[in-house]
């Protein structure tokens, strides 16, 4: 259901939402939820590390409810961005580790056979809250079960500081790729550059990696699965690239993921892709000197590329149950729990959005008119094309995603360890490790 005819048709012709309303009518009608746990069912889930208070703090406190409510103990461990990946593929193998990981991208793609379905608790929510976004099917589904469940994505946005794009002589933000690079030069002229992540960062290399790529016309795979990265599409997004870096600051070949945030909030850069939650640290920050930096703070959508599609990444994140389980009644109800609007809505707000939903009767929580700075994220999972474009997801794009290909092949171009067609050729190499499979 991934296919390039159909993304090209929903593009040009502004019909998802009519798909999406006629996908979900052929679906079989989800049956009203009744609850269900094991007797002395206990939990373990592990997450990503904060960057926003709020969303912590609101999955704790939603997770306690969840205790209070069903009896059931429920232990989090919270681990970086970079260290949830590995360790989910490790429990899998070995099979032992947490009940649930909220695991990024497709990973669930990687070890199928190892997860509890989904699917009646996907057709449930999706029945009561208005439908999946087509590209959380495309992540959440293996055929016709979903053997993940999308909680939302960490959405990216251009952030900036308002002041600082003006003084180098812009009166908004640039719409194409074309005017990025002369604002990256402006910027960088008037001190105050523009950065983006070249290390192995799950979240902001990755997707604007993939946008950069994308908006210049480069795909990883065709619709039949044949690798087809070693483009003129993608010499000339690399190309791009090389001329971009050049007015970065130093250091961004090693950026992870909260680096860029550390640079924008110490004044190093006025300008990076990512979520929310810069904004969210300067607002909420008890130094005057970043509560000011918030107000001059906003966000824009992606620039459009030479292609003129838009092409948006976001770091999407999944609940995955594992076979290993003693409770997985519980554990899809904890799931469940989570995403219903008593919990979802609340946990959105107090993060400022810093979650994008799955779910698009969440397009109307009230945190998308509370707070005029995270516009730029509401219809984000809307405009998402999921990363193995434009063939289907599975095994070889999981692994190439999570062998962060495309973002090494970004970083040896725009440093010049490699040429353009150089990068190219090693990316096709490498991707085809995986397709060959």
């Amino acid at each position: 259901m991934s296919g390039l005819n159909r993304r090209d048709f929903l593009i040009h012709t502004g019909a998802a939402g009519a798909l999406g309303s006629s996908l979900l009518a052929g679906e079989a009608a989800a049956q009203t939820w009744t609850p269900q746990v094991e007797k002395g069912a206990k939990l373990r889930l592990m997450r990503w590390k904060r960057f926003v208070e709020g969303d912590e703090r609101l999955w704790m406190e939603n997770t306690k409810k969840f205790s209070d409510q069903f009896g059931v103990e429920v232990r989090v461990d919270s681990e970086s961005f970079e260290d949830i990946r590995p360790k989910a593929a490790v429990a899998a193998n070995v099979g032992s580790g947490p009940d649930i990981i909220l695991g990024w991208y497709d990973d669930a793609h990687l070890y199928p056979d190892k997860l509890v379905p989904l699917t009646d608790v996907a057709e449930y929510l999706g029945k009561k809250y208005g439908g999946w976004y087509d590209v959380c099917r495309d992540y959440g589904m293996r055929g016709k079960d979903w053997i993940a469940l999308p909680i939302g994505a960490n959405g990216g946005a251009m952030v900036y500081r308002r002041s600082h794009m003006k003084a180098a002589g812009f009166e908004g933000f640039p719409t194409t790729t074309a005017d990025y690079l002369k604002f990256a030069q402006a910027m960088h002229a008037k001190g105050t550059p523009v950065g983006h992540a070249l290390g192995h960062a799950s979240g902001d290399a990755t997707t604007w990696c993939y946008w950069i790529v994308w908006g210049h016309g480069g795909q990883m795979v065709d619709n039949k699965g044949n690798v087809v990265i070693n483009s003129p599409e993608t010499v000339a997004a690399l190309e791009y690239v090389k001329q971009l870096y050049q007015y970065f600051p130093p250091g961004t070949l090693s950026w992870l993921d909260p680096s860029n945030n550390k640079a924008f909030l110490d004044g190093q850069i006025s300008c990076t892709n990512n979520a929310i939650s810069i904004y969210y640290v300067a607002k909420n920050s008890p130094d005057e000197k970043l509560k000011a930096m918030a107000d001059d703070i906003d966000h824009a959508n992606w620039p459009m590329g030479p292609s003129g599609q838009g092409t948006e990444l976001h770091q999407i994140t999944q609940g995955m149950v594992f076979k290993y389980t003693k409770y997985p009644k519980a554990a899809k109800e904890y799931l469940r729990f989570m995403m219903e609007k008593e919990q979802y809505e609340p946990w959105q707000t107090a993060s400022l959005g810093y979650v994008m939903q799955p779910l698009k009767a969440y397009e109307k929580s009230p945190i998308w008119t509370q707070e005029p700075k995270a516009a730029a994220f509401k219809h984000g999972l809307g405009r998402m094309r999921h990363h193995g474009y434009a063939g289907q997801l599975g095994y070889a794009s999981a692994g190439v995603i999570a062998d962060f290909v495309v973002v090494d092949m970004v970083a040896e171009a725009a440093s010049g360890s490699k040429t353009p067609k150089e990068a190219a050729e090693r990316a096709a190499q490498r991707a085809a490790r995986y397709y060959k499979v």
